[in-house]
């Protein structure tokens, strides 16, 4: 799967509630309710990310989770991160 192009990778944000580029990767944090639900929130994405075969970087600070996604073998921001970010706002949406 090709790199996005800047303006691709551009549009693609703004089709997205909350997602950044930071560090060469897209990333978003999320706000729980608790540290129980925040780790059961990562629970979630590991299974999501099993599937698909597609790992995020992941960083629990009590109730919040940041989440950074790039594809490592393209060297880059491609579809298949924001596919999986696609998931990973359902998977939110469904635990509120």
């Amino acid at each position: 799967m090709p790199v996005l192009a800047k303006a691709a990778l551009q549009q693609a944000l703004e089709q997205r509630s909350g997602w950044t580029v930071v560090d060469g990767q897209i990333s978003k944090t999320y706000v729980l309710a608790t540290f129980p639900f925040a780790i059961e929130f990562v629970r979630r994405i590991a299974d999501a990310a099993e599937e698909v075969n597609h790992h995020p970087d992941i960083d629990i600070r009590y109730n919040k989770v940041t989440i950074a996604l790039s594809t490592h073998d393209e060297k880059g921001i491609t579809e298949k991160d924001f596919g999986l970010a696609d998931t990973i706002d359902q998977i939110f949406a469904a635990a509120q």
